[in-house]
């Protein structure tokens, strides 16, 4: 248990370096992207009388540090300021969105985390099968696909000709559970075929890895079925590979919708940056993105703990 919390101390220490060395080049991205936030809002007539006190109300003319300190202090204390385009509370705009975005998630590892692994112990059952193979093209040629032209596929055919699920995924507070999965069924599709392939070949290989090890040759003399080999020998003890790359799938699901959202128009965080770098609202961008970065070294932080949970013996390296 020591040598746990010394390596969860270890691992959020890291990880907090880690944060504030992105916030420094997040703030620093932000304040090198083109355009002017005042200019966007005012217009392209407005004089440049009006846009220098619209800077000097949104505290825009001061240095960029003294603007990224400040800025950093409410993220630490939980303030994260306000929108500079609407005046509305950021953890307002950021609170609902985030929640869709977790649910998008949520949805899409309720798909693939089974698939993928049904999938990869069957691959692994069935090596070099044709039904193996297949399953590799099949899930290899998704991975390869870029996001957005598997979203359009499957609208195109889900869709607009079958007319099964909605194009849009307009969703809103006030739309009950089932309502709000049938509108994210198909982004979620679209994340499912993304991430079901590493975590699929992932899952094979551990197995595979140990169907050499002696116990499962023990096993297999005994007159074990093969099943019975993989799922009560050889699974418990690939738990520690099938954990940590499952869980950095979901740190993927939440901070890679961006472009997902885009597509379908999804009111998650994703949409929420890319409208907000499109307006210049700076702190928005800023906070969204941080809750990116915190999110994906979180799960890789719980991924690493998992992974020693489900093997001791890597607490012990020899």
């Amino acid at each position: 248990m020591d040598k746990i919390l010394k390596m969860m101390s270890q691992r959020i220490g890291l990880g907090l370096i880690t944060l504030l060395l992105v916030s420094m080049i997040i703030a620093g991205i932000v304040e090198l992207l083109p355009g002017d936030m005042c200019q966007e809002i005012l217009g392209q007539a407005a004089t440049e009388e009006t846009v220098a006190n619209c800077r000097t109300e949104n505290g825009l003319d001061r240095p960029f540090y003294v603007r990224y300190g400040e800025w950093l202090v409410g993220m630490v204390t939980g303030d994260m300021g306000k929108s500079l385009a609407n005046k509305r509370e950021i953890a307002e705009l950021v609170g609902v969105r985030l929640g869709n975005t977790l649910f998008l998630a949520a949805y899409a590892a309720a798909i693939s985390v089974p698939i993928a692994l049904t999938l990869g112990i069957l691959a692994a059952l069935y090596r070099n099968s044709f039904y193996d193979r297949s399953v590799n093209v099949f899930t290899l040629s998704t991975i390869s696909t870029p996001e957005f032209f598997v979203a359009y596929i499957l609208i195109l055919f889900l869709s607009v000709k079958a007319g099964i699920f909605p194009s849009i995924s307009n969703i809103a507070p006030d739309h009950g559970f089932l309502d709000r999965l049938e509108r994210s069924t198909l982004p979620a599709f679209t994340l499912t075929l993304v991430v079901v392939a590493h975590m699929m070949r992932m899952t094979r290989a551990a197995i595979i890895n140990l169907l050499a090890s002696p116990y499962i040759e023990m096993a297999r003399l005994k007159g074990l079925k093969p099943g019975r080999i993989i799922v009560k020998h050889a699974l418990p003890n690939a738990l520690a590979p099938i954990i940590n790359v499952v869980v950095l799938n979901l740190a993927y699901l939440i901070v890679g919708v961006v472009i997902v959202e885009v597509v379908f128009v999804y009111p998650g965080l994703g949409q929420l940056l890319v409208d907000s770098v499109s307006k210049r609202d700076f702190p928005v961008v800023q906070a969204s993105s941080l809750l990116f970065a915190f999110t994906f070294i979180a799960l890789n932080l719980l991924a690493d703990i998992l992974s020693i949970l489900s093997n001791p013996r890597l607490l012990h390296p020899r």
